[in-house]
Formats: structure tokens, C-alpha cells, sequence
């Protein structure tokens, strides 16, 4: 999330914290394998040390259950989440530092996102259209894509037809 904006990355993370406790009231995760719970829980324990040693760090997880996880850094560097609702909020400056931080993934990202309108919104999406994104649109709508939307950059059915051009030749 940028900084500058009216609501600090700190303070959206709380925000998302807060609705991830209303979502499991209303929507509860499930249960997990015992793997992806350890996986969760020992991901928090290292996080809760490191927000313990710097303001840069702020963790937010469900009490008593590995139910969901919000992570504030101040680092923008991309990090892979466990899932599971255990969510990163990154701080940076603008897209540029985000993408940098994110490099390693580029190529495969296929939809973000975006929280801006009019040119800026343009701009962002043209950016991140150059940085290899297939899609872009507002938040809340990444799981509910067109029917027209081309998954990857690909036509739905598109790989599973074989087309046959056919070239007239022109009477004489």
C-alpha cells in the first residue's frame, strides 16, 4: 500500500484485521491440515519476534486459532503468503518500488487489484500491464472475473480449438 494516502498501511492493516475477526464470525475458515496450522503458527511466531525488536513490524492474528493473520512491514519486498487468510500489508513509496519489490514474481501475477480512478487508475493499470499483469480491476472483484476474461493473457478455449484459415484465391 502506498504511503501518503489518507489511510496509513498501519492503519489499513488494522482495518483488514477487524474485518478478517467479522468474516470468521460470519464466514469461518475451516479447519487445516496440521502441516499448513504449523506452517502458520511458526511464520507468526517469527513475525512476533521481529515486531517485538521494530516498529517496521506489526502483526494482528486471530486469538486462540491460526483462523487469520494480518502482517504489517515497512519492507517492500514481496514475500509469499502460507494462505489461509494470513494476508501482508507491504508499505511503499508508489507501484515502482512495489513492482521492484515484487520482481521476482513478474510474469506471474495474473490479476491486481486497484484502488484508484480516473487517469490515475489508467496510469497504474498501464504500468502494471507493462510489468507483465493479464488483468487488473477493483478490489473486490479479483474472484469474479468476466466471462470474456482471458486466464493468463489466453482465450478460455482458445488452446483446446484448432483453427483452419482458409485463403481463397482471388478470380482472375
Amino acid at each position: 500500500m502506498e504511503t501518503g494516502a489518507r489511510t496509513s498501511p498501519v492503519q489499513f492493516a488494522e482495518l483488514l484485521a477487524e474485518e478478517l475477526t467479522a468474516r470468521e464470525q460470519a464466514c469461518p475458515r475451516g479447519s487445516l491440515p496440521p502441516q499448513e496450522a504449523g506452517a502458520i503458527a511458526a511464520r507468526r511466531v517469527f513475525y512476533q519476534v521481529r515486531a517485538a525488536h521494530s516498529s517496521d513490524t506489526r502483526l494482528w492474528a486471530s486469538p486462540d486459532s491460526t483462523a487469520w493473520t494480518v502482517l504489517y512491514e515497512n519492507d517492500p519486498r514481496f514475500q509469499l503468503s502460507c494462505l489461509n487468510r494470513f494476508i501482508y500489508v507491504k508499505a511503499v513509496a508508489d507501484l515502482t518500488q512495489a513492482l521492484q519489490g515484487a520482481d521476482a514474481m513478474r510474469g506471474k501475477v495474473s490479476t491486481v487489484g486497484l484502488a484508484a480512478y480516473g487517469n490515475r487508475a489508467q496510469g497504474l493499470a498501464s504500468q502494471l500491464a507493462a510489468w507483465g499483469v493479464t488483468r487488473v480491476c477493483p478490489l473486490g472483484q479479483m474472484q469474479n472475473p468476466p466471462l470474456t476474461w482471458r486466464h493468463d493473457g489466453r482465450p478460455s478455449l482458445g488452446d483446446l480449438v484448432t483453427w483452419t484459415d482458409w485463403e481463397v484465391l482471388a478470380p482472375m
